[in-house]
């Protein structure tokens, strides 16, 4: 504001990696090499050392402070404050702000900065309203903090899912296809085939049906779980169907693409009579589903129009829930141990009583006695977990499950919810041993989350190069020169009938060459074979990044690739 007055202030919320601010600034767009002019007058207002005055205003105030001041969009934001809601404002020097809090004391406390990069962004996210400039930036308490976190800030753009799907040969986008609608390339199908195998033998040990639903629905089935008209703006515009009828009058029904499979799944439990002994039924399904998100907010797999989700709904008894959702958590562990994910924490969001009949359903007895069972065992598993209120689903609690990858990064895998309501909407009963009819509690859960956002992790978590029963590549084989091609391909015809994902480079390059194109290509192991080798039958064993592993008989060597493979092995 003090270098480009008559600047529109949106919003400016915190960030994993910092804070971000939105901005119109009139006939100015903002660059890279605006930053050291904006971070020398950064450094005179922390050496002013302001103190950040909270004041708690009337609406009317604030509302005729933002109309003389003329920022037009946070008067938009003010409306937006629910009734009876405080309302606050901050004021550091001249400047006065919207805003909730908190904040550091003065502006003094403040040792470490640096403005990130700027972007485009629709206000509101939509694509109809004024595109903003955002101003991204982060802060330490020293310097020391700020520099490791560059650094890491630095490794996670060389790891960049992005960066690496496309030197991979992973995914792609096309503007035919749509944005936010990925393409999975060969390369990429056999990391969704893989996280499918293990999510299939996972959950058939532990007592899932798989279904299969459509890929739309009916508007009516969404009224009735209560997704229309509260989640609308989520979803694509629904399909019109026309038909005549026989008398000559118009039938209209709509259609809306599956942005959730739980209705479906609802809707395959109500399909007969349930006893109590059918429960716990859990019904399991790699579900496509589509959602609407803005173009401003698509981000590689990370956010994306088109979802493939590690879904299931398992429908329980008041007395089943504690073992059910234990057995959910201690599936999350089992992945963890797979994926080598060492730190995570479970955000448990619970209601806010204040909002019951407008945010949330209005039981207060079932959001109490839900939100202890979710608690206790939460407690009792000694998962860390902390809790959020007032961020809890409109039907029950939830968690989301937050991950961090191998260089800190922190990422949002999965959301378990937990459903008292949604399921009384739709009618689903079972016979008690009493023989009265009871309405399930119902779990929500997506361990592995969706293809998009787990593989995008995934590719991040371990740069691409993934461990062996993962690898697309996971072997190669290197003949010296073409006495030895004969042999190679006996060899990989052996391995492919096994099972493995085996290639052999018939190419002109010299062994080095071969050696290099295959580390470029992130292959996880290399078989390079001479004629010493050949005479031996063995092979001279490299694996990526790590180097010449020795020559060993072929017969050990594939032992222990098939062990490794089956076991999941990390690396």
């Amino acid at each position: 504001m003090r270098i480009w007055p008559g600047s529109q202030l949106d919003i400016g919320p915190s960030t994993s990696e910092g804070f971000y601010y939105d901005f119109d600034i009139p006939e100015h767009r903002l660059s890279p090499e605006d930053f050291p002019r904006i971070e020398e007058e950064m450094k005179r207002i922390i050496k002013e050392n302001l103190v950040f005055q909270k004041e708690v205003k009337s609406r009317e105030e604030v509302s005729t402070i933002l109309k003389t001041s003329g920022q037009k969009f946070k008067i938009e934001r003010l409306a937006d404050i629910p009734e009876g809601e405080e309302i606050s404002t901050y004021t550091i020097g001249d400047f006065l702000d919207l805003c909730a809090g908190p904040h550091v004391m003065r502006t003094g406390n403040v040792k470490a900065y640096k403005l990130l990069r700027v972007a485009a962004a629709y206000y509101r996210g939509k694509e109809t309203n004024p595109q903003l400039q955002r101003l991204y930036g982060t802060a330490f308490a020293n310097k020391t903090e700020l520099e490791e976190w560059l650094k890491m800030l630095e490794e996670a753009k060389r790891r960049d899912h992005r960066k690496i799907g496309k030197e991979m040969r992973l995914f792609t986008f096309d503007e035919d296809v749509g944005p936010g609608l990925p393409l999975w390339l060969p390369k990429g199908g056999i990391l969704v085939n893989e996280l499918e195998k293990l999510a299939m033998e996972t959950e058939f040990q532990a007592g899932y049906e798989r279904v299969r639903t459509p890929h739309l629905a009916k508007e009516s089935m969404y009224k009735k779980s209560g997704h229309l008209p509260y989640y609308a703006e989520s979803m694509f515009p629904p399909l019109e169907m026309k038909e005549t009828l026989n008398d000559g009058t118009e039938k209209v029904e709509r259609y809306y693409l599956k942005a959730m499979n739980c209705p479906h799944h609802h809707k395959i439990f109500a399909s007969y009579p349930r006893s109590y002994r059918e429960l716990p039924l859990r019904l399991a399904e790699y579900g496509c589903c589509y959602r609407y998100e803005q173009s401003g907010e698509l981000f590689g797999l990370m956010r994306v129009r088109s979802l493939q989700m590690n879904d299931a709904h398992i429908y329980c008894t008041p007395e089943q829930f504690a073992s059910e959702f234990q057995a959910v958590n201690e599936m999350y562990m089992k992945y963890f141990k797979i994926f080598g994910i060492q730190k995570y924490l479970m955000r448990f969001s619970t209601h806010d009583p204040q909002q019951l009949g407008h945010k949330f359903v209005d039981d207060p007895e079932l959001w109490k006695e839900t939100e202890d069972r979710v608690r206790n065992v939460l407690k009792d598993s000694g998962i860390d977990y902390v809790e959020i209120p007032n961020e809890a689903a409109f039907y029950g609690p939830k968690i989301d499950v937050q991950v961090w990858s191998a260089i800190g990064r922190e990422f949002t895998l999965a959301t378990n919810q937990v459903d008292f309501a949604v399921p009384g909407r739709f009618g689903l009963v079972y016979r008690t041993r009493e023989n009265t009819e009871a309405t399930p509690l119902c779990i929500h859960r997506a361990p592995l989350g969706t293809h998009e956002r787990f593989i995008g992790f995934l590719i991040e978590h371990y740069a691409g190069n993934f461990p062996l029963w993962l690898a697309p590549d996971q072997v190669r084989i290197l003949p010296i020169g073409s006495e030895q091609m004969e042999y190679c391909e006996a060899l990989r015809k052996r391995m492919h009938a096994d099972g493995i994902r085996v290639s052999v480079d018939t190419s002109g390059d010299k062994i080095g060459g071969k050696i290099r194109n295959a580390e470029v290509d992130k292959v996880h192991t290399m078989f390079v074979v001479g004629q010493k080798e050949q005479e031996q039958n063995a092979v001279a064993v490299r694996r990526h990044g790590k180097g010449d592993q020795g020559v060993k008989p072929i017969e050990e060597v594939l032992v222990q690739i098939k062990t490794m493979i089956a076991e999941r092995a990390s690396d």
